[in-house]
């Protein structure tokens, strides 16, 4: 029986190249990445796995053109509101991660009502990294635990490893297995802390053509690995 892992993550990276091999402008690998990653979210999280994080968007991605920062934001906007019906009907609840800064009204306002009407969904949590960056999120971490003790909320004691998931900006479990497409073999300032047990795979296939199968193939590999080490990886 496989070994399902609890948290998967996916830094989501090819939909560029995926268009210039075709000869496509990136917004056309952008809109075919997002009609994947609705595929595959789903079917990850009907596998058994309980949380589902995505990188969709980085701190250091607003260096990108103009147009393309404006055409991502703009299909934000419009999936975030079309797609509640989607998410509602697979049972998923939505949340995000991120500094809010940087974002329009109008994304803040889309997010908002994705995550509260997907709230009490319980069929597994889909995590958006958006507006992302590993190690702002160290930062404000230690901001929030610095208030939270100086008001006396928190005592140095209950500062621990374990504790301080619960002041990320979502307080998830530990990632099990993180995937990256489109053949880089770095982490990119991604989920640093909640990465330090993880399993990584990294394969060749450009996101939007990463599917069903591509994601059984990374399942696999990370149960021959865990096989071999008797056991799940994290925490």
């Amino acid at each position: 029986m496989n070994n399902i892992p609890n948290h998967v993550a996916i830094i989501l990276d090819g939909n560029r190249r995926w268009a210039r091999k075709r000869g496509l402008p990136s917004s056309k690998g952008h809109y075919q990445g997002f009609k994947t990653l609705k595929k595959v979210a789903t079917y990850i999280l009907k596998t058994g796995t309980k949380v589902l994080s995505v990188f969709a968007f980085s701190t250091e991605n607003f260096k990108r053109t103009k147009e393309e920062v404006d055409y991502l934001m703009n299909l934000f906007i419009s999936s975030f509101r079309k797609e509640i019906s989607f998410f509602n009907k697979n049972n998923v609840k939505v949340v995000f991660s991120g500094r809010k800064d940087k974002l329009s009204n109008e994304v803040l306002k889309s997010m908002e009502e994705l995550e509260n009407a997907t709230n009490e969904n319980t069929g597994g949590i889909f995590n958006i990294c958006l507006n992302y960056g590993g190690q702002a999120e160290i930062v404000d971490t230690t901001k929030k635990i610095a208030q939270l003790y100086k008001s006396g909320e928190i005592s140095l004691e209950e500062i621990t490893e374990e504790n301080i998931y619960k002041y990320l900006y979502q307080d998830l479990p530990p990632i099990d297995l993180m995937i990256r497409t489109s053949g880089e073999q770095r982490i990119s300032n991604f989920m640093l802390y909640s990465l330090s047990y993880a399993e990584l795979i990294f394969t060749e296939v450009c996101f939007p053509d990463f599917d069903e199968k591509q994601y059984d193939k990374a399942l696999e590999e990370y149960n021959k690995r865990n096989i071999t080490k008797g056991g799940n990886s994290s925490k």
